[in-house]
């Protein structure tokens, strides 16, 4: 992740905290409590920070020396407070960075102590400048402000209710939970839900049981740190009633594992991802018995932006040349975010793609999986070329799914930096342009990947455009959806999605041509008075996901926060 979500690390913007002081506590130099401390900076902070240098978030370096230890405990645990009371050093980091953090109260004194200890230990070791406000730096030229069309307040109502709850586990970290929703190939009304902690499981007449527990399975499973690690998705093979084979992601702990493919010795993050093969010896069971075969290992250089959503092209026949072929998108690994964008957005590298293999093939580098002879790149005979490449140049292809009423168009979320979330057309071979384009603007990887700049007419094309594109005035990252199908008339012809962090639900109208890119906002309805998903859940940041059973046609919300599944149940003017 993320930033497969930038409001995710527990120090996002500690650089933002508004009162300075002059005082500061001598941190810890005991090996056990530094040594604690590098554990919880992993777990919690280095997805999107490094120490010296800036990440997602700003750099940690030098904030111990800046802000004493009660100043940063009290913004940690209360940050909307301490960034209420407005600073020059607030506004300035606020409008680098574009976010404020989530309360991080469950994390005690001991943990931030070592926390701190060991930003102080490596700070003094390497002589680390502070941040300061003179010293933030922002690319000349930069676009402040509303940058696109707003998004378009509608009068369609939709009604949710609450349809089942999925038990939270116990994570380092609050923010991980369910993400994706698939219906049993039968359609017979199983659903399958998965969560992070590495759990999927079945829903059967309203009841929730543990269909298969990853981390019995796999010996080095890895949940955290970000939000993005963990059981990132699966699907069911679209023959699964004949041979039981469901696919399924997930991280582990770098242990020394050899990976198919890997960015530099040099950057060996702790985590690789792994795509794998279960078959189920019987389709039918509550518990998933049987077997599983690796596909592909990848190695990527930090803990963000790693895999993401996997799927098949749904209700295909078997004599379309599309049938049996696994799409698996793959984030820019966060190595925009560490400075080196060399390593992604080429075709040598695997970094901010959507791959497309054939699970069933066998002429793949590692005889595992095939290359479909019609991928974009599968003639291309340069050395080092990954053919797996279907389409490149993403920050993090969040979701993907695909329009049925039009020749099984694919629609993928792209979620931004800091500045502009997206919705791609993605076509055989497209370069969405990442990290040199986020939506219709410019950045220079060279300068600040959080400022954006117009870009000439002449520029415009270079990289394929978003369909659509909303900008921070109105979320933050969003969530990729659906084109509705069923029996409610108002939703017809409708992509519904969302954001994942304010559970703002939205819709853009699907027509053959796509004629209308507008961004319009539905109103959550429940018992027939008008509400939010914040309210409804009693938080702030939702962690929103959108699911689709393809068989019922019913179009389900899904918030980490509190393990709920809702259902769309009516939908009026």
């Amino acid at each position: 992740m993320f930033r497969y979500l930038l409001l995710a690390s527990a120090f996002l913007v500690l650089g933002i905290v508004i009162v300075l002081f002059n005082s500061k506590k001598d941190y810890s130099l005991d090996e056990a409590t530094l040594s604690e401390g590098k554990k919880l900076f992993t777990t919690h902070c280095i997805s999107c920070h490094g120490i010296e240098e800036d990440g997602i978030g700003p750099r940690l370096g030098g904030i111990t020396s800046l802000l004493s230890e009660k100043g940063l405990m009290d913004f940690i645990r209360n940050p909307e407070k301490v960034i209420a009371s407005g600073n020059e050093r607030a506004r300035a980091l606020h409008a680098k960075y574009k976010q404020t953090m989530p309360s991080y109260e469950w994390l005690d004194d001991e943990a931030i102590h070592s926390i701190l200890s060991y930003i102080d230990q490596q700070t003094l070791r390497y002589k680390i400048q502070t941040l300061t406000v003179n010293n933030i730096d922002h690319a000349e030229g930069g676009l402040t402000g509303r940058l696109v069309a707003p998004v378009k307040k509608s009068n369609l109502k939709i009604e949710l209710e609450d349809y089942i709850q999925i038990p939270r586990l116990k994570y380092s970290t609050p923010d991980l939970g369910i993400v994706t929703l698939r219906s049993h190939p039968s359609g017979d009304g199983r659903l399958y839900v998965s969560d992070q902690g590495g759990i999927i499981y079945e829903i059967k007449n309203n009841r929730v049981e543990i269909f298969l527990d990853l981390r019995s399975h796999v010996k080095d499973f890895s949940i955290g740190p970000g939000l993005a690690t963990g059981l990132g998705s699966f699907d069911f093979h679209p023959d699964y009633l004949n041979n039981g084979l469901l696919y399924i992601t997930h991280a582990e702990k770098y242990t020394g594992q050899r990976a198919d493919y890997r960015i530099s010795d040099s950057l060996m993050a702790e985590v690789q991802w792994v795509l794998s093969e279960w078959k189920c010896d019987d389709i039918n069971a509550g518990i998933f018995k049987g077997t599983r075969r690796e596909l592909l290992r990848l190695h990527a250089p930090t803990f963000g932006h790693g895999a993401q959503d996997i799927g098949f092209i749904p209700d295909l026949g078997k004599e379309n040349p599309e049938y049996g072929l696994v799409y698996w998108g793959f984030g820019d690994g966060g190595s925009n975010n560490i400075r080196r964008p060399e390593l992604g957005h080429h075709l040598k590298s695997f970094l901010g793609t959507i791959l497309r293999i054939d699970p069933a093939g066998t002429n793949s580098p590692n005889g595992k999986y095939g290359i479909p002879p019609d991928n974009p790149f599968a003639s291309d005979t340069g050395a080092f070329i990954l053919k797996e490449i279907f389409a490149y140049g993403f920050r993090n292809p969040h979701r993907m799914s695909w329009d049925a009423g039009n020749n099984n168009r694919m629609l993928v979320t792209d979620i931004g930096e800091s500045n502009i979330e997206e919705i791609n057309i993605v076509e055989t071979g497209g370069d969405y342009g990442w990290p040199g384009r986020e939506g219709n603007f410019g950045i220079s990887t060279k300068k600040d990947l959080k400022t954006v700049s117009r870009l000439a007419p002449s520029d415009l094309d270079l990289y394929k455009r978003p369909f659509i594109q909303y900008d921070h005035v109105d979320g933050f990252a969003v969530s990729g959806g659906y084109v509705y199908e069923g029996e409610l008339e108002k939703l017809k012809g409708k992509y519904v999605f969302g954001d994942i962090v304010n559970g703002k639900l939205f819709y853009t109208n699907i027509d053959k041509a796509l004629t209308d890119s507008a961004v319009y906002e539905l109103i959550i309805v429940r018992n027939g008075s008008e509400t939010t998903l914040r309210e409804m859940s009693g938080e702030k940041r939702l962690h929103l996901r959108i699911a689709y059973d393809r068989f019922g046609k019913q179009l389900y919300v899904i918030t980490k926060v509190d393990g709920m599944i809702r259902r769309v149940a009516k939908a009026t003017f």
